[in-house]
C-alpha cells in the first residue's frame, strides 16, 4: 500500500513514538482496504484538543484522539482519509493510569481513529461491538494485547 502520513508535532510532551510506529499502526489498521491513504496525525496539547474537542463535540474537556474524516467533493479524486488528532499528555497519563505501556496505548489510539477515518463508529452498541472486536484483532497482529481487558 502507498500510505503518505503527515506528522505534525504541536506539543511541548516530546514523549510520542516515532513517525515508524505511526505508519506501522495506520498501515495496520488499512490492511487492504485501500491501495493508497494520506492522513495527517498532530500531535498537541491538552488546550488545543479541548478547543476542539469543544468546538466539533461540544465537549469542553480534553479528550485522548478526535478523528476528522475528509470531506471531499465528488470530483476530487484523491486518497485523503483525513486528519487524526492525538494528545501527548492524554495518552501518556492514560497509559500510566491503565498500567499500560504507552508504546501500546498509542497504538490503540491511532489505530481506533484510524478506523473512524475508514468509517467505523461505536455510536450503538453493535458498532462498538464490531469496532472493539476488530481493534483487539488488528492490535494483536502486531503482537499488543486486548486493550479492554482490565489489569
Amino acid at each position: 500500500m502507498n500510505l503518505n502520513i503527515d506528522i505534525q508535532v504541536a506539543s511541548d510532551e516530546d514523549d510520542h513514538p516515532p513517525p515508524a510506529d505511526f505508519h506501522l499502526w495506520v498501515s495496520s489498521a488499512i490492511g487492504n482496504r485501500l491501495d493508497e491513504a494520506q492522513l495527517c496525525i498532530r500531535i498537541v496539547d491538552s488546550a488545543e484538543i479541548t478547543q476542539l474537542n469543544s468546538d466539533y463535540r461540544a465537549q469542553p474537556k480534553p479528550t485522548n484522539v478526535l478523528s476528522f474524516p475528509a470531506d471531499l467533493p465528488d470530483h476530487i479524486d484523491i486518497p485523503l482519509l483525513g486528519d487524526l488528532v492525538i494528545c501527548a499528555e492524554i495518552v501518556n497519563r492514560e497509559a500510566l493510569q491503565q498500567k499500560k505501556l504507552p508504546r501500546h496505548h498509542w497504538a490503540h489510539m491511532v489505530i481506533h481513529g484510524t478506523l473512524h477515518l475508514l468509517g467505523f463508529d461505536h455510536i450503538d452498541d453493535d458498532e462498538a461491538e464490531v469496532m472493539e472486536c476488530l481493534e483487539i484483532e488488528l492490535l494483536q497482529s502486531i503482537n499488543i494485547g486486548n486493550p479492554y481487558q482490565c489489569n
